[in-house]
């Protein structure tokens, strides 16, 4: 088992890419605590990884508020005394075309999934830099790579993710952290659960593959990225996409 006894963190665990994340995570050996905004989601999410107790825990934490990361963290440091990995996977959309966008829609989703991912990730350095080692990993998009129609906070959001784990990369590798940013092209989650079967039909003619992703395809990336195998990868942007951006 590739992450036997490492220690990681799912923001946005609760569903799609997050919860399959959690899962692939639990099956590689590691201790996972799931986070997610909501604490009915989180037990529901728990529920259904059906965790052992010793390898899973389920946290209710909004990662825009600072207060609620460092509890977690406390909690998981007290009972494991060490944090390996950092996903920030949490993230939100509220989409409009420029001219309609709303300061609260633009505030709202730079909030979550840029913010949300500093703030993350500023909370967990401390430990990893005390063990010496560590990985952060971003979720960013293929979105973030070129952008998309009535998405302008949501692509500024995951362009900006990007440009962390580049800065990153260079601040903490020379201390051991490790940090790659993840962009996932048309994945089969919730998210697409209102798209018309005939625009869904659409998004697979444009991916040379000719289908959509799994969440599991994307865990299986964040799998690799956060285990030893990967030592030598740090500060990359890999495209889990079916090669949406070719």
């Amino acid at each position: 088992m590739r992450l036997k006894t490492k220690v990681a963190i799912v923001t946005g665990g609760a569903q799609g890419i997050g919860l399959a994340t959690a899962r692939k995570f639990l099956a590689e050996g590691a201790c996972v605590a799931l986070a997610d905004r909501s604490e009915q989601a989180v037990a529901g999410a728990v529920a259904q990884l059906h965790g052992d107790g010793a390898s899973l825990r389920g946290f209710a934490v909004d990662v825009t508020r600072r207060g609620q990361l460092d509890r977690m963290i406390g909690e998981l440091l007290a009972e494991f005394g060490r944090i390996d990995v950092l996903i920030n996977n949490a993230g939100i959309t509220q989409d409009a075309r420029l001219q309609n966008m709303t300061d609260e829609q633009f505030d709202q989703v730079i909030e979550v999934n840029l913010k949300g991912v500093f703030t993350a990730s500023q909370a967990v350095v401390p430990a990893m830099l005390a063990q010496g080692s560590g990985v952060i990993l971003n979720a960013s998009s293929v979105v973030g790579l070129y952008g998309n129609f009535g998405q302008t906070n949501y692509a500024a959001s995951k362009f900006g993710v990007i440009g962390f784990v580049k800065t990153w990369a260079r601040e903490l590798g020379p201390r051991g952290i490790r940090c790659n940013a993840v962009c996932p092209g048309f994945i089969a989650t919730g998210l697409l659960g209102t798209i018309p079967d005939k625009v869904l039909a659409q998004l697979k003619d444009r991916v040379p593959l000719r289908r959509l992703g799994k969440p599991e395809e994307v865990a299986n990336v964040y799998s690799f990225l956060a285990s030893d195998e990967a030592s030598y990868v740090n500060g990359a942007v890999i495209e889990v996409g079916g090669g949406l951006t070719i």
